[in-house]
């Protein structure tokens, strides 16, 4: 009895450690039980945006609405004229895996003021690092452009929405951003760049605590042991290491009409060949543009299941899509475009694995577009029967590629690119930094009481009554094992 109690002891204590924490958060991480069902939803919406647009071209002109894209995500919150006064809408326009991500849903509104980031252990009130770190759910916007250059990485706290819109809004230096044992991430409208290592030092990662942080990746984004994120209309390029890492059983995960340029290890999803928890990952890859200059990883999978749905990949360096360790990776409407180097024609590749290995992984390519002389060798014995209920509503066609993602990346001001250029390029009212970029075809207004701030969420209270809930758990369970001690 007396060593029963020790480990049950020794166990509630680890639980204080990082690593129990981490223990603990991944039971929370529970997989979508019908994955197939994600995707045909994601095909339904898809083909329900395609078609209202292509109704529109035989309407007269008068009757058109310029807002719709044949997008589901842009047709969800764009045609609302009055989007600026209505921005939390955004939350319910995600599809795929990462669609229940509530971000800073019926949180207030927090404007980033101060673009410095100087004190990653006492941020001031004003700064990005600031807002991020907080419980409660919160809508984070931006009233001008800016470059935030931080010192350290950005560690978040969950229930946090970011949103560019209306702004140039560069987000570099040292981190960059971390999602680690969070959950209920939108990150929308963001340039991230130049990213690099930083660490073995002290980081908030919230009011109450701050800890030492080892040697970081320097990943654009790194999501670790997180569910429900959304990564939308964001460029990235030129990190150290990857643009959008995924690891440590994370899942519920959406990224969406990115630009990704610049780069080599573009994506990494999974953290080892070996590492269960990533079994059940579940990724959607939809409407981004894999730009100039990229080498390989869009994405690298281990384990889970990867919906890759109306991408456009341009003339990757040495593969496109990669994996080890049997990913499911469910390829549909993309449009590969090969490179001239007739030694990296082929689309996929199977990380340090023999073909015995690999032909029964379940790799499917459904409706693909391959130019150039690329190629995508599918697997898996048992196909046609995992994918049957995917097939019931087949994904748009791969020749509208060009419309599903023609605004990939930043929208307006600044375009898509990483490249601060000029950071007012028009007027909006007589406010410097709010100018209409190229390519831009809507504006923001902040004047006024254009942003009305909602009321405090009830959302504000759910960390504080799961670490009470927590806390009496765990007194409970102590004083049971005591007692028997004694």
């Amino acid at each position: 009895m007396l060593t029963i109690s020790c480990i049950v002891l020794t166990l509630i204590l680890s639980s204080f450690s990082p690593l129990g924490s981490a223990m603990l958060n991944r039971t929370l991480l529970v997989p979508h039980p019908n994955p197939e069902e994600v995707v045909q939803e994601v095909q339904r919406r898809v083909n329900a945006s395609v078609s209202r647009r292509q109704t529109l071209q035989v309407l007269s002109q008068e009757d058109q609405s310029t807002c719709l894209t044949g997008n589901p995500i842009d047709d969800c919150w764009k045609c609302d004229p009055d989007w600026p006064n209505n921005r939390q809408r955004l939350a319910d326009c995600a599809i795929g895996f990462g669609q229940y991500a509530m971000g800073g849903k019926n949180g207030e509104y927090y404007i980033v003021t101060d673009s410095s980031d100087d004190d990653a252990v006492n941020p001031r009130p004003g700064t990005l690092r600031y807002a991020v770190i907080q419980p409660q759910p919160l809508w984070i916007v931006f009233p001008t452009n800016m470059l935030i250059k931080l010192s350290q990485e950005l560690i978040f706290n969950s229930y946090k929405t970011l949103d560019g819109r209306g702004a140039n809004v560069h987000i570099s230096g040292g981190g960059c951003i971390t999602l680690q044992y969070i959950s209920n991430v939108i990150i929308h409208n963001i340039h991230i760049h130049h990213c690099v290592q930083s660490g073995n030092t002290n980081v908030r990662s919230s009011p109450t605590h701050f800890g030492y942080r080892t040697k970081s990746d320097g990943d654009g984004i790194s999501i670790f042991g997180s569910k429900d994120i959304w990564i939308d209309h964001c460029s990235l390029s030129h990190c150290k290491d990857g643009l959008i890492d995924a690891v440590m059983g994370s899942t519920g995960i959406t990224i969406s009409n990115n630009f990704f340029s610049h780069h080599n290890e573009v994506m990494l999803l999974g953290h080892s060949d070996d590492y269960s928890p990533d079994s059940g990952m579940q990724v959607t890859i939809a409407f981004n543009h894999f730009g100039e200059q990229l080498v390989q990883r869009m994405p690298r999978c281990r384990r889970g299941y990867i919906h890759v749905v109306n991408n456009d990949f341009t003339q990757w360096e040495m593969y496109a899509i990669g994996g080890s360790g049997n990913p499911t990776i469910n390829s549909q409407g993309n449009r590969y475009t090969a490179p001239s180097n007739r030694n990296a024609k082929e689309v996929t590749k199977r990380v340090d694995t023999a073909e015995d290995d690999w032909r029964g992984w379940n790799w499917r390519s459904e409706g693909d577009i391959l130019v150039n002389g690329a190629f995508f060798v599918a697997s898996g014995a048992e196909l046609e029967v995992k994918y049957e209920k995917a097939y019931s509503v087949e994904p748009k066609s791969a020749v509208l590629i060009d419309l599903l993602t023609m605004h990939s990346g930043v929208l307006g001001v600044g375009g898509r690119n990483n490249n601060l250029g000029m950071w007012s390029t028009g007027s909006n009212g007589g406010k410097e930094g709010l100018g209409s970029g190229e390519g831009d075809d809507y504006l923001d207004d902040y004047s006024g009481s254009s942003i009305s701030l909602p009321p405090p969420s009830p959302y504000a209270l759910l960390p504080i009554l799961t670490a009470l809930i927590y806390l009496l758990s765990f007194q409970y369970i102590i004083a049971a094992a005591l007692t028997s001690m004694l």
